[in-house]
């Protein structure tokens, strides 16, 4: 193998140990179409140091873990309206997209979902959460029009896998041959970032179709995009990538940013393939409180938005406000204990028939007769009748006065 590619590439022998690595990258895969490289794999290339404030970081904590409930999914998608070459007598159209293998929605809460991309010709990408209705396209202008669709993850990470991409090629009145890439050529789609953004790192993503292999094409010279790269420019500072996958940037500054990314030939050329050479303008304001921003900055768990990449996950999260609930009549169960202490106050409540009676002496018995039955209505009755002899005593009273009439008497009797 080494013989081989000497052939086509005399060169000194220093460069044998990048040939050699080279070599190595390209056994990860054997197909035509370029495939995506692993957000952990170790060839993920830093930026340079001439890219000024930029850095490369690795994604949110809670991107990761959400992106590992997609990876069962290969979305295969499909333009089923407008065909190849269908020519429409209106400058408005229907189009008609078709996804398997991926739920597409948007979550209400979250507003967020796994979705498609939509590209008409080089314009900004739309969202669509939907493929069971038509999307209506208006005030197309005359001519050829290309529409690019590709499957996308809630944060605008374009799905790779082979599928979840479809292009077709249209026209408005006639033909003019205006937006039609070149199918031999590599051609590069400009994904993310674009519109505004709340917090950082912000995400850089694109897609590629007819990218061959550096591997493959190094067995053909005569190719001309072998060690292909992706040069990025964000607000005049550049890097390049080599690999296939998505990225995660700082160092934007607030307001206004562009962003250009170019597709780049073995000798560092542009190739210039219609849509290859893009450049998006693009607003950072820091403190963005809409969903992405929270989940770029770590306010969101991955737990707690869930619901953006599993639809059924809201079910699984109504037990968790009724935990709460059952703790609080906890609370309450103390307090009923003080409650029948208040009932024995109303006990004193008989005191008040008791003073009617006009001598104190005399309520302390009725008082424990009371507070056990209610017949011993009856005792203080009988209670009554030895009081009534009591009277008797101012009668006896008066004997001892007529005693002492009489004693006062009885000396004079011996004198």
């Amino acid at each position: 193998m080494l013989t081989f590619n000497y052939r086509f590439f005399p060169i000194k022998s220093i460069c044998w140990g990048v040939l050699l690595v080279v070599l190595s990258i390209g056994l990860f895969s054997c197909s035509d179409r370029l495939e995506v490289s692993s957000l952990s794999s170790p060839e993920q290339p830093a930026p340079p140091i001439s890219a000024g404030k930029l850095s490369e970081v690795a994604p949110p904590a809670a991107i990761q873990e959400l992106r590992q409930s997609l990876e069962q999914y290969q979305p295969q998608v499909a333009i089923l309206s407008p065909q190849t070459d269908q020519v429409f007598q209106d400058t408005t159209i229907s189009v008609q997209l078709q996804v398997r293998d991926l739920p597409i929605y948007k979550d209400p809460d979250w507003e967020m979902g796994p979705h498609l991309k939509m590209i008409v010709d080089n314009e900004p990408a739309q969202e669509v959460y939907g493929a069971d209705k038509p999307i209506i396209l208006e005030k197309l202008t005359p001519g050829t029009h290309t529409l690019r669709v590709f499957a996308s993850r809630p944060w605008h990470e374009s799905f790779k896998n082979e599928g979840a991409y479809a292009q077709t090629t249209f026209h408005i009145l006639t033909k003019t041959g205006s937006n039609t890439p070149d199918p031999s050529l590599p051609l590069l789609t400009y994904s993310y970032p674009q519109g505004n953004y709340g917090a950082e790192p912000i995400l850089l993503d694109f897609y590629l179709t007819n990218a061959p292999l550096r591997l493959l094409a190094r067995e053909t010279p005569e190719n001309k995009t072998a060690d292909w790269r992706i040069r990025v420019t964000v607000n005049g500072q550049n890097f390049v990538l080599d690999n296939w996958q998505s990225v995660y940037l700082t160092g934007f500054e607030k307001g206004n940013n562009w962003v250009q990314l170019e597709f780049l030939d073995a000798r560092g050329n542009r190739v210039d393939n219609l849509f290859n050479n893009t450049v998006r303008l693009i607003t950072y304001t820091p403190k963005g409180q809409d969903t992405l921003s929270k989940l770029m900055r770590g306010e969101l768990s991955a737990e707690y938005a869930r619901a953006i990449v599993d639809p059924t996950y809201k079910a699984k999260l109504t037990p968790i406000p009724e935990e709460t609930p059952t703790a609080e009549p906890e609370v309450p169960s103390t307090e009923p204990s003080p409650i029948p202490q208040e009932t024995l106050t109303p006990v004193t409540e008989p005191e008040i028939p008791s003073e009617s009676l006009g001598e104190p002496s005399k309520i302390l018995v009725p008082q424990e007769e009371k507070t056990s039955t209610v017949q011993l209505k009856t005792p203080p009755e009988e209670s009554i009748e030895p009081i009534e002899s009591a009277p008797s005593q101012e009668e006896t009273s008066t004997s001892e006065l007529d005693m002492q009439s009489e004693l006062s008497e009885s000396p004079s009797e011996p004198m």
